[in-house]
């Protein structure tokens, strides 16, 4: 179990999201005493359903409190800094999907660098007028992703916390001046923050969307199942669990100023990973008529830019703070399809609530 010593106020951007969800969520039930505030703009990929459960939970609602904000709203931003009053800010609002990046690349300019340019001087500003025990107490974790690194051959070495920043979509390079500013902010002003760089996520509650929860769903339904190319590009797979216990390990442990990268050691091509999910899903739930889900899968036309690989070395978090993934990806999966199998219902509710009807690859 990971705790906090004791009350701590903290705050977390896109909360409503798939990772900052699962933060909320471990926090208030393992840190009872700790107050959290989620700020998130309710983007397309929000889970409202269960942002509406810890409102109205007895059980988590006196602990947590909602804010419907962008961060493109500066006055906002640091009305809700001031109304938190917050020990730690937890940094993970962000657009996220490569290829509404390529579609429509201002939306993730405006989110991911003005939005984190708002909150790094909300932030400043109320960090230099804290007391001194609060001040030095005080931490800024800004959650980041692997693509900022480019793409790797087959045979190259595992991005890792020197690997130089080469990112190849709108959504990356948006991602990739994000870091940049966080950094700078650290160096210029001294801010408190420390940066987290992790692999691809996947677990329960994942926008439909994504990779994971788009095979499930379609082979469920009995759609054809659409795969980029000849499915050979490589992911490096990080359970949720695995990622959350990481970010409040470097809140807790890491050093300021430090970048931690965060892998799941679960590289597999995209093939390997839609194959794997046909495969739980013909032992859990059987296709009609003796037919495998495998035959339902079909090749589409290459993403743009494509990146062909990302993998992490996680050695520094390891070595430094203690961190590994306790899930192995094909454990870790099962779970995961079990999930959406017994929970179709929510799945219909986020898609109708967003408008999304399967139209893109979420990889």
């Amino acid at each position: 179990m990971i705790s906090f010593d004791s009350d701590k106020r903290i705050l977390v951007t896109g909360g409503a999201g798939f990772i900052g969800g699962a933060l909320i969520r471990k926090i208030l039930i393992e840190s009872p005493k700790s107050k959290v505030f989620n700020l998130d703009k309710l983007g397309y990929a929000s889970d409202f359903i269960t942002n509406n459960y810890l409102l109205n939970h007895p059980e988590f609602s006196k602990n947590y409190k909602f804010f419907n904000i962008n961060l493109k709203n500066l006055d906002q931003v640091e009305n809700v800094i001031k109304l938190s009053d917050p020990d730690i800010i937890f940094h993970l609002a962000a657009e996220s999907h490569v290829d509404r990046s390529i579609e429509n690349p201002e939306v993730f300019i405006e989110s991911n660098i003005l939005g984190t340019f708002n909150l790094l001087n909300a932030s400043l500003k109320y960090w230099l007028n804290l007391s001194s025990r609060r001040k030095s107490d005080f931490k800024f974790l800004h959650v980041s992703t692997d693509e900022v690194f480019g793409s790797l051959g087959k045979e190259d070495p595992k991005f890792n916390e020197s690997t130089p920043y080469d990112p190849k979509s709108p959504y990356s390079a948006s991602k990739a001046c994000s870091d940049h500013l966080v950094k700078a902010w650290h160096h210029t002003y001294g801010f408190p923050s420390l940066i987290t760089n992790c692999s691809n996520n996947f677990g329960p509650r994942q926008f439909p969307e994504k990779l994971i929860p788009l095979v499930i769903q379609k082979a469920i339904y009995g759609e054809k199942i659409p795969m980029y190319g000849d499915g050979s590009n490589i992911r490096d797979w990080l359970y949720i669990n695995d990622h959350i216990d990481a970010l409040l390990m470097v809140i807790q442990k890491g050093s300021i100023g430090q970048t931690y990268c965060i892998g799941g050691y679960g590289e597999n091509t995209n093939l390997n990973v839609i194959k794997s999910i046909c495969q739980i899903l013909n032992i859990h739930k059987p296709c009609d008529k003796g037919l495998l889900y495998e035959d339902l899968i079909f090749k589409v036309p290459d993403r743009i830019g494509h990146d062909f690989r990302y993998a992490i070395n996680s050695e520094k978090i390891t070595n430094e703070l203690g961190w590994k993934p306790k899930y192995k990806f094909l454990d870790a999966l099962e779970i995961t399809t079990k999930w959406y199998l017994d929970n179709l219902d929510w799945c219909k509710k986020i898609a109708d609530k967003s408008g999304y009807r399967g139209e893109r690859l979420g990889i």
